[in-house]
């Protein structure tokens, strides 16, 4: 997210207005953006915690058209005013639109529809496409339908194979036809490229839209604003002046309810594979030639492309997995992960990896990025902090003084979401001595308006046609080719050790070992 200044100039003054980039063109966006919403497993607690309250925020902002439908779609029978009640019920309970009025919910409901079928069942697809036509027609949708793919892995392939039967991903007519699917996308590479051929077998790469909701955050967004929109930031971020990276991405709950899903995942292939590497490219990326567009995933595509592959020794020697044992989080006291509930007796599942990685290009040759996360951690926070080098300063040894700490840059997305600078400042007095001080900006303190959902944001991109925050093909396929090699070296002859961690802390020691071998350590949190 960069910045434009919009100045306007005429004999007697100058006035200049800073714009969020990705929200320009707004206020011709609104009540604009004619289309169908079908949502394939809107029965599930991701539409009704996530995507039904962000289409309500959306409509109650004015970004959509304020009549757009809403198909759910699903195995579950049940008529369109049964799904409208489910519908009100999680707007009330999950929207941050919660305090809006009866008449408010009641106008978007009486736009949403139901549609009963099986996802293997063509005739069902038929029968949704005479649906849609009715409703465009109803809506005055021209024609543009968003599929959003809200159910698990294992029925996108009948769905895509349907949708192309039925001839709903046509765009012959002139309408948009359009996918959202949600990750994971693929469980390794070979997987990740049988997805991707199955999405291509039904609509052009154009037409998929990739989510990772984590880029919808306005924090991550900001990363780029702050980046390139201030001329006393961006000559310093590089190898000259940064000495390394940290990103953290912990949470402090265990695996819940998805225990049957994370222990076939692991911490590496929900959050690292996904969140945290498109998080570091745009930490790490050159700047985009445009903020639409292509332009920001090429220069993405360009980081992922520059990190070192690891060998397999290599992955033993900078990467740790950890599995949590019981302890304490929050003051009470926690299970240990093969005592949660639905996780196999001897599993070898991670919820903890910490690594280094080093991308070799002209701008961070030389600068490591080191990366932890997982659950049962101390606190719940995502952070990334920037270490500055030292100057060299020697001459306040003769004052007695300890070397100055370095400066830290430090972007927190949750939750408190800001960004804080560290500096080291004089102590009042007659001595000299030195103090580290810190200055913070808040967004909850400096912006009187509520932060939207990561989800609200990314629905309107995927309507509007703007795939800049979605993983491309070739990203998603270059960042399972990071992260096989990491997971093939947990498996096999001599395979790298799975460490443990009490609950309630940042991880086994072996985490900290990784930056103690050059000297550095983790930035307290």
């Amino acid at each position: 997210m960069s910045v434009e200044s919009m100045i306007n100039q005429d004999d007697s003054s100058v006035t200049t207005e800073v714009v969020n980039p990705f929200r320009v063109g707004d206020e011709e966006t609104i009540g604009e953006a004619p289309c169908a919403l079908v949502i394939f497993g809107a029965s599930g607690d991701l539409s009704h915690r996530k995507l039904i309250p962000a289409v309500f925020a959306l409509r109650q902002g004015g970004y959509v058209d304020s009549h757009n439908p809403l198909i759910g779609f699903a195995r579950s029978k049940k008529t369109d005013e049964q799904f409208r009640s489910e519908m009100s019920e999680a707007i009330n309970k999950f929207s941050r639109f919660r305090s809006a009025t009866v008449d408010a919910v009641d106008a978007f409901t009486s736009d949403l529809y139901y549609h009963v079928g099986d996802y293997s069942d063509p005739e069902t697809f038929i029968a949704l496409g005479k649906r849609l036509d009715e409703l465009a027609e109803k809506h005055n949708t021209k024609g543009n339908c968003l599929f959003y793919l809200a159910t698990p892995p294992t029925s996108f392939e009948p769905i895509l194979k349907n949708l192309k039967i039925s001839g709903l991903v046509d765009e012959s007519g002139g309408a948009f036809r359009r996918v959202v699917v949600e990750k994971p996308i693929g469980s390794d590479r070979a997987t990740a490229q049988t997805l991707n051929e199955r999405l291509h077998d039904s609509f052009d790469e154009k037409q998929v839209f990739r989510i990772d909701h984590y880029l919808g955050k306005e924090t991550v967004q900001n990363i780029l604003a702050f980046r390139f929109g201030n001329g006393i930031f961006e000559p310093l971020w590089n190898r000259r002046y940064i000495d390394h990276v940290q990103i953290t991405v912990a949470e402090s709950i265990g695996v819940g309810s998805r225990a049957g899903y994370f222990d076939k995942a692991g911490i590496t292939r929900d959050m690292l594979q996904s969140h945290i590497l498109q998080l570091m490219t745009l930490i790490a990326m050159e700047p985009p030639i445009a903020i639409r567009g292509e332009s920001i995933r090429d220069e993405k595509v360009k980081v992922l492309r520059a990190i070192k592959p690891f060998t397999r020794m290599e992955a033993i020697r900078n990467v740790v997995r950890a599995q949590y044992s019981s302890g304490v989080v929050d003051g009470e006291a926690s299970p240990g992960y093969l005592e949660e509930e639905g996780v196999p007796e001897k599993s070898q599942t991670e919820t903890f990896v910490a690594l280094k990685l080093e991308v070799d290009n002209w701008r961070w040759s030389g600068v490591p990025f080191y990366i932890r996360t997982g659950k049962r951690l101390a606190k719940r926070v995502s952070q990334v902090n920037i270490v500055y080098r030292r100057p060299p300063l020697a001459f306040f040894e003769a004052f007695g003084c300890d070397a100055p700490e370095q400066n830290v840059l430090g972007i927190r997305i949750q939750p408190e979401e800001g960004i804080s600078m560290s500096f080291v400042s004089k102590r009042p007095g007659p001595s000299f001595h030195i103090d580290p001080v810190r200055m913070d900006f808040k967004y909850s303190a400096s912006f009187a308006k509520q932060t939207p959902e990561a989800y609200e944001r990314l629905i309107l991109d995927a309507i509007l046609g703007e795939a800049s925050l979605f993983a491309r093909e070739d990203e998603v396929d270059l960042s399972w080719k990071l992260i096989d090699p990491i997971i093939e070296s947990w498996s096999g002859d001599n395979p790298a050790p799975l460490y443990t961690y009490q609950s309630g802390n940042w991880g086994p020691e072996e985490s900290s070992a990784l930056l103690e071998r050059s000297s550095r350590e983790w930035l307290r949190l």
